[in-house]
């Protein structure tokens, strides 16, 4: 068996964020750039520059190692986190012991909100799938936070409402549509959220496997394998080892929207 994930800890080997033990990637900017680029993340929206930097020197940067555990499912919540770079691969485990894929967390996008949702423990298990950076912030401070800038209040709010209708829309989709119109639904979220252009496509740009797949729509690896596969053939879509880039997302809207027989 493959030994058990690393969790990570936000306060062991770092200062503060823009001191001289940052992670690299943060020191290779300067603290000017990094609030203009933390300030265009919706987290920040409507935060004036200084305001920003105030409160993210109110947070420890951490370097995110793939294969390691960010936070835990029903793991006391101690902190929130900014994704900076890097990929978050958000797990849960039904009481029936089956794994659901709830999301995947892109950079600029928050995590581990336990506090946003009256909890005090983390709901699911965020798992690092790329290698990247995020700040993280104690739980304790967050009142005084949302006190002293209310506007950080509700981005969070508008961000788990956003998050609410996403798994609201999925929850339809299970119930009312057929796997391969969830795939596709699956898919398509998936490029808008993460997609880069590439010469033959929309690429998924990070690892994602056909497993992944299967857990995003409640089906199985050969169910969604034999999708794939056939949707290969027809050009719809590209595959790989960890790889997906759907070549015809006109074609993969109208499977996806198609009217069950």
């Amino acid at each position: 068996m493959p030994p058990h994930p690393r969790y990570l800890t936000p306060y062991e080997p770092e200062k503060d964020t823009y001191g001289s033990a940052t992670p690299a990637r943060l020191r290779a900017v300067t603290p000017e750039e990094l609030t203009v680029r933390l300030a265009a993340f919706p987290l920040f929206a409507g935060i004036a520059p200084a305001e920003v930097e105030e409160i993210c020197r109110q947070a420890r940067p951490m370097h995110l190692a793939k294969g390691s555990v960010l936070f835990g499912q029903e793991d006391p919540a101690h902190s929130f986190f900014l994704l900076l770079d890097g990929r978050l691969r958000v797990t849960r485990v039904t009481p029936a012991g089956q794994q659901v894929l709830v999301r995947f967390i892109n950079p600029g996008e928050i995590c581990g909100v336990a506090m946003a949702m009256a909890r005090t423990t983390y709901p699911a298990t965020a798992e690092i799938v790329v290698d990247g950076t995020a700040l993280a912030w104690p739980i304790a401070i967050w009142p005084r936070l949302v006190e002293r800038f209310p506007t950080l209040s509700s981005n969070m709010l508008r961000t788990v409402g956003s998050r609410l209708q996403e798994a609201q829309a999925r929850v339809v989709e299970m119930s009312t549509s057929q796997v391969e119109q969830r795939v596709a639904h699956a898919l398509l979220r998936l490029a808008r959220q993460s997609g880069r252009k590439v010469a033959t496509g929309i690429e998924i740009d990070f690892p994602i496997s056909r497993q992944d797949v299967a857990e995003m729509t409640g089906t199985t690896l050969h169910t969604v394998s034999r999708i794939l596969s056939a949707w290969e053939e027809r050009r719809l879509v590209e595959g790989g080892r960890m790889r997906i880039v759907i070549r015809d997302i006109e074609g993969l809207r109208r499977m996806a929207e198609r009217v069950p027989d």
